[in-house]
């Protein structure tokens, strides 16, 4: 778990290689900038730090780097971006990388430097000789999308690193608000610990007076208004939304995508898909199921279909019609309620 690896990184048990790999970029980010942070101080960061992109540079040009001894001070850090040579993926760049003497590095890595491999992709090609002596040298931290349990133990874990507590039902106002982005979560919460500086604690009324909802949690709210029958509540965050500028085809494109997913949510769910094996399936975090499955409960079948066709016309209306675009949503909102 990243967490673990953080936990060791602050306590200076430092490892010659770094490997991180995965689509969360905020899990990557955070993992470089820990390291940094806890192996130069400012003035070294002048001189003992470089990063290069493979994409562009040669890896010699970097080893070169690495083996050369750091300057005014006792270690040095180098990163490493999109190594593209550990996956599938052919290279669009003409740059050649002369990987075995990458590899004879890994087996003996200069004792002064820290260098950390940042390779965003979802797959890393296991079959290759290289993405194997990587792995087997290397502190590997795989940056994966976070399931619910694991976010709530994130969001737990980084407020009491800055001296706070959650009430556990803090936490699920908090994600249900903000949704899955590490990046916004993290903001919320440094902005909670700023609030609760005093008190040192944070309970559900705090989380709802000072987090922002994301454009996708206004959405949500307001089909569950629409779903409610409480047509009023609903219009009210669609004016709202208009008022922050947000696009008439942008909070369509996101009431179809809403509804969207609960159509295939509860079609799976009934086939007897779980919560996990639905977002594997659909591609999407459990934590948008969850929630979902708490919406199609509250549709019939026919209900979702013909919402989806009144949705499609207006969709289609929309981009070539004549009639004023937030207010052909307005009369969507007024279909939906019926």
């Amino acid at each position: 778990m990243v967490v673990e690896i953080w936990r060791k990184i602050k306590q200076k048990e430092i490892a010659p290689i770094y490997l991180l790999y995965g689509t969360e970029a905020f899990l990557i980010n955070e993992t470089k900038q820990l390291l940094l942070n806890h192996i130069l101080d400012e003035e070294e960061k002048d001189f003992n730090f470089s990063a290069y992109d493979l994409e562009e540079t040669p890896i010699d040009v970097a080893l070169e780097d690495a083996e050369t001894f750091p300057f005014l001070g006792e270690r040095k850090v180098v990163f490493l971006h999109n190594p593209i040579f550990l996956t599938a993926e052919k290279s669009k760049e003409k740059v050649d990388h002369n990987l075995m003497k990458f590899e004879a590095y890994l087996k003996e890595p200069a004792p002064y430097t820290v260098m950390v491999l940042s390779a965003p992709y979802e797959k890393l090609d296991e079959r290759k000789k290289i993405t194997k002596e990587l792995k087997r040298n290397a502190e590997l931290v795989e940056a994966k999308k976070l399931n619910e349990h694991e976010l709530k133990n994130w969001v737990k874990e980084r407020a009491k690193s800055i001296g706070i507590e959650f009430e556990l039902n803090a936490i699920d106002q908090l994600l249900a608000l903000v949704g899955t982005n590490m990046f916004m979560i993290a903001s919320e919460v440094d902005k909670l610990a700023l609030y609760a500086a005093e008190q040192k604690r944070v309970d559900v009324h705090l989380v709802e007076k000072l987090v922002a909802r994301s454009l996708e949690q206004n959405i949500f709210t307001l089909i569950e208004k629409v779903v409610q029958r409480r047509l009023d509540e609903a219009l009210r965050i669609y004016y709202d939304l208009l008022k922050q500028n947000e696009e008439p085809i942008k909070i369509l494109a996101l009431l179809a995508g809403q509804f969207r997913l609960i159509y295939q949510v509860k079609e799976l769910s009934r086939r007897g898909y779980g919560q996990q094996q639905i977002a594997g399936y659909l591609k999407t975090h459990p934590f948008r199921v969850k929630l979902a499955l708490g919406q199609a409960n509250k549709f019939t079948d026919e209900e979702l279909s013909h919402l989806m066709v009144r949705l499609a016309e207006a969709d289609y209306q929309m981009k070539t019609g004549g009639m004023n675009k937030s207010l052909l949503i307005e009369i969507l909102l007024f279909q939906l309620k019926k």
